[in-house]
Parts: structure tokens; sequence; C-alpha cells
């Protein structure tokens, strides 16, 4: 992680090499600190579920409870994160940022140190409230340093945490699987690397709303829709993020069990596959963005969601070998819906980033942890393989894209109206 280290580095500069604020330009190092953070606070999180079949062992859990650390871990984020959002909308905190990861720091020290099923929950509860804290006020961070380009932006954003929670399973089946429980606390020093780039990030921040506020006022160019128009759209991109984080959580918290039960790989052997599959989508999501700022962010939305179903009702019936090639697929695919989903939706309630940014993220967060709970459950009474055959048809719900209105006509016209 060439690039990681060398942000790192330069994190106490931040505000000093960002220079002049410039509404117009977009601010890659500020991006690339988001983004390296987004890896950073991904990576903690995803070692939860890499860890799932060491603390089954351990604890003596079932599918069941399994999903139920999921869910908590999601639903305290899924929860808290639009609340979190509405309130920085009306009043932005720049350094909430660090705060928030430090819940993550004490959620980690809390798991490698639980003794009981309840210490685990508390301590993927504090992890959740770290996430609730980072994402929506990272999505508006990111969204200022895009000079317009706000997929790109979006996308850049997301692959950091694509990446983290590709690095979280190998990690988990390297360090902390061989070593116990107890190495997870050595990822607290990841949290407090974090900190010290949120700092950074946060003071540019600060300093760009000040440079906003010093500057006169004009008139923003916004696509202003019904509000009848607004509400189906977003019901609409509700749905597509349930099939999309349900059809996930099938992959992210059962994949292993999946591997090992059906093909009989060792632990270590289905932490790399899954490894696999999660950089597949971060890989996915780089694209998603870019895509969307050039040709329109419906068609990436169509593509991704209704685009995967081939491959997902083709998975429960393959080998090893065709399992992890349509994992691939499906991740690269299905990956790059989330960013063009956010920027959509904050087009389509302008002057809301925090609040849309938080209803997604959370919305995510809770459709995944409910979907956890809920096919372990479905496992624990039937199969893994049953739920891998019922979430094939997730995809399906992507034919709602069609009742989503066109954002790209307007937004040409007004572009070509002539500045006065």
């Amino acid at each position: 992680m060439t690039s990681g280290t060398a942000i790192a580095g330069s994190a106490p500069d931040l505000t000093q090499t960002t220079g002049r604020p410039d509404a117009e330009k977009t601010v890659f190092v500020i991006l690339a600190a988001i983004s390296f953070s987004h890896l950073l606070n991904d990576m903690m999180q995803s070692l939860l579920p890499a860890l799932y079949p060491m603390l089954a062992t351990n604890y003596g859990l079932d599918f069941g409870q399994v999903g139920l650390i999921t869910f908590v871990f999601q639903l305290t984020a899924s929860i808290l994160q639009p609340a979190i959002g509405l309130y920085t909308d009306r009043k932005p905190q720049p350094f909430s940022l660090p705060i928030g990861m430090a819940f993550t720091l004490v959620g980690l020290i809390v798991l490698s140190v639980a003794t009981s099923f309840p210490m685990l929950l508390l301590g993927a509860a504090f992890v959740g409230m770290g996430s609730a804290v980072f994402h929506p006020e990272s999505s508006r961070i990111a969204r200022m340093a895009s000079g317009g380009r706000h997929g790109l932006a979006q996308s850049l954003f997301q692959v950091g945490g694509n990446i983290g929670s590709a690095i979280g399973p190998l990690l988990a089946a390297f360090i902390v699987l061989p070593r116990g429980q107890s190495s997870i606390g050595w990822f607290s020093a990841a949290a407090l690397l974090a900190i010290l780039v949120l700092s950074s990030v946060g003071a540019w921040y600060r300093r760009q709303r000040r440079t906003i506020r010093a500057k006169p006022r004009q008139a923003a160019s916004q696509i202003v829709l019904p509000r009848r128009t607004v509400g189906i759209a977003l019901g609409v991109l509700g749905m597509l993020v349930f099939s999309k984080y349900i059809y996930l959580a099938s992959l992210t918290s059962y994949y292993t069990f999946y591997l090992i039960e059906t093909f009989h790989v060792s632990v270590q052997q289905a932490q790399i596959h899954l490894f696999i599959f999660l950089g597949a989508v971060a890989v996915g999501t780089v694209a998603g963005g870019p895509i969307g700022d050039r040709f329109g962010r419906k068609y990436v939305i169509w593509g991704s969601i209704l685009g995967v179903l081939p491959f997902t009702l083709a998975l429960p019936y393959v080998g090893l070998t065709g399992t992890v090639i349509l994992s691939i697929i499906i991740g690269l695919i299905l990956a790059s819906a989330f960013s063009a989903i956010v920027v959509y939706a904050q087009e389509l309630v302008p002057g809301k980033t925090g609040t849309i940014a938080g209803l997604f993220f959370g919305f995510a967060f809770g459709m995944g942890g409910i979907g956890a709970a809920v096919l372990g459950e479905v496992a624990d009474l039937t199969s893994i393989g049953f739920v891998y055959r019922l979430c094939a048809f997730l995809p399906l719900i992507g034919i709602l894209t069609v009742f989503l209105p066109d954002l790209e006509r307007p937004r040409r016209a007004i572009a070509a109206v002539p500045a006065e």
C-alpha cells in the first residue's frame, strides 16, 4: 500500500498543500485522504465478518447468532447515519470525523478482549457507531472536493472502502486467525492513523467553509422536480439498494461458509476467495462514478443491478472454479451501482448532501444487517446452498429503474443556458 503510506505521511500538511480552495477544481489530495481513511475504516469493519468462522468455533455460535452480530453492527450504523447527516447539513462539524473514528477504535479493543457473546455485540455496536459518523460526513467532503465531478469523487471515496473491505479478510486470515482474537487489538493502530489523517481533512473542511461563506451568493442552477416524482424516485432507489445489499449480505457474511461446506476448502482458502471477490467489488466501484458522469447515472444503475442477474442465477449451480469466476463478475458489475445511486439521489434533493448520503449509506447498512440476520436463520432452517438459490433472483428488482426520471436532459438544458 505505497500510496496509502504517502498519503498518511502527508496528512499533517493537508491543509497547506491544497492551497486556496477552488470550487471549480477537483482537490485530489483531499479525495485521496478521504479514500485512504475509508480504506482504513472499512478494513477494520471487515475484520468482523472475516472472523465469523473463528468466533463461531470459539463461542459455539449458530448461523442465527452470527447474523445477529452483523445485524447489531449494521443496524447501529443505519439508525444513526441519516440523523447525523441531517444534523450536519444544518450544523456542519468539521472535526466529527476523527471523533467518529475513536468509536471504531473502542469497538476494536472491546472485540479483542471480549469473553462472551454480549461483549461481541457491544464491540460490533461501537464499530457501527464509528461508521455512522464517518460515511455521511466523508461523502459530503468528497462532493465538496469534487470540482463538479461528483461521480468520480464518490467513486474514489467509495473505492477506498472497497479496498479496505477486501484487505480485511486477508489480514484476518494471516494475522488474526493464527494469533487469536486478542490480535484484533493490533488494528487499533490503523484507527489512530485514520484519526490523524481525518484531523487534517477536518482542518481543510473548516477552511473551505470559511471561504465559501466569504464569497457572494450566486443563484444556483438546480433541477427541480415535483415532490411526488422525487418521492417515487427515492423509493425506487431504496428498492435497488435493498436488492444490492441483501445479495451482498449473502456473499460477505456467508461466502466463506458456503465455500467450506460445498467445496470443503480450508478456512484460509475461503478467506482468500472472499478477498478476491471483495477486490472485484473495489474495481467495479471505480468504474461506476466516471461512467455515470459521462453517460448518465441511470444507465449505470440499469446495467449494474439488472445486468448481474444471469450471473447470480448461475452461481449456485457451478463448481469451485466457476463460483470464483462468477463471484468476480458479480462483484465487478454490482459494485458500480452504489456511487451512481448516491449521486443521483443527491441531485434529486439538492442541498441535502449529508442527509441523502446518511440515508442511503444507513439504509444500505441496515439492509445488509437485516439481510444477514434473516439469511442466517434461513440457512439454519434449510442450507447455505438454498440461500444462494433464493437470493439469485434479487437483481430482478432492477427492472424498477424504468421509473427513475431522466436527469441528464434537464441538466444539459441548464448547462446550455448562457451565463448572464
